[in-house]
């Protein structure tokens, strides 16, 4: 699913070429974050707001730093890697959030700070055994398929507490919460329940034991449904084309099929 999710934003998406750009980008998201936690009732300071800098060039990813963007998702580990080399001499935090391959694990490893989509015990035992060698430990988010679409990466709803009791075993990875992708559909009463679902699945992992899902973080929401996602409960959003403009690369590139 591409950050519009099909909702008809495509035309607002702005290209943001200066720093003044994306303040004004940034500024404008940040306005429509605060006014969804408004209607449900929640403190915006509870939502963190992911930037997704995937396709755009390291020249731009320096303008949105310097309009304040710290930490930034990536799908794809190679290009995020590149970009973590290219931009060493910058204070950036990166959040891998694409389907990730085990021979990848070592990447992600080395210089990511998150991981955002671990939904298979072979990839968590990869990632354990790199980070073990690195001496670190790796902030991640369980992946669950919400939308039951066959196309989708992430766990089937049903085996999420399964798996977060076979993960306990790997020290290095310490779980925030869980990530979904809501199902590509104009209709906002169909990706409602995707971000529904979620949460209730949070809530049953803190019934049956609060240490299964670490601080029990939602990441879930992109450029064209945080609304909706930040009013299901929502604590972090991944924003990518209302901050970076309007991809030419189609979101199908990035998802799923190439993870």
């Amino acid at each position: 699913m591409g950050e519009n999710s099909g909702l008809s934003h495509d035309e607002q998406y702005s290209t943001a070429l200066t720093v003044e750009d994306f303040r004004a980008n940034i500024a404008e998201v940040d306005d429509r974050i605060a006014a969804a936690a408004s209607r449900a009732g929640r403190d915006r300071a509870e939502i963190e707001l992911l930037p997704v800098s995937k396709t755009v060039p390291q020249e731009r990813i320096r303008l949105a730093v310097a309009a304040g963007c710290h930490k930034l998702g990536e799908n794809k580990v190679q290009e995020a890697h590149r970009k973590s080399e290219e931009m060493a001499d910058l204070d950036i935090d990166w959040s891998v959030i694409g389907h990730l391959q085990s021979n990848k694990a070592k990447d992600v490893a080395r210089f990511a700070s998150e991981f955002q989509a671990l939904d298979r015990i072979k990839i968590a035992r990869a990632l354990d055994r790199r980070l073990q060698g690195e001496g670190r430990s790796l902030d991640v988010y369980v992946q669950v398929n919400t939308s039951a679409e066959d196309s989708k990466f992430g766990m089937p709803p049903e085996e999420l507490l399964g798996f977060l009791r076979d993960i306990r075993e790997f020290d290095t990875l310490k779980v925030q919460g869980l990530m979904t992708l809501a199902i590509f559909s104009s209709d906002i009463e169909r990706v409602r329940p995707c971000f529904r679902m979620l949460a209730e699945l949070r809530e049953r992992a803190r019934q049956t034991d609060p240490d299964l899902i670490g601080a029990g973080r939602l990441s879930m929401g992109m450029s064209g449904d945080f609304e909706v996602a930040i009013e299901e409960g929502s604590d972090c959003v991944r924003v990518g084309q209302a901050i970076f403009g309007k991809r030419s690369v189609p979101d199908s590139h990035y998802w799923p099929e190439n993870g």
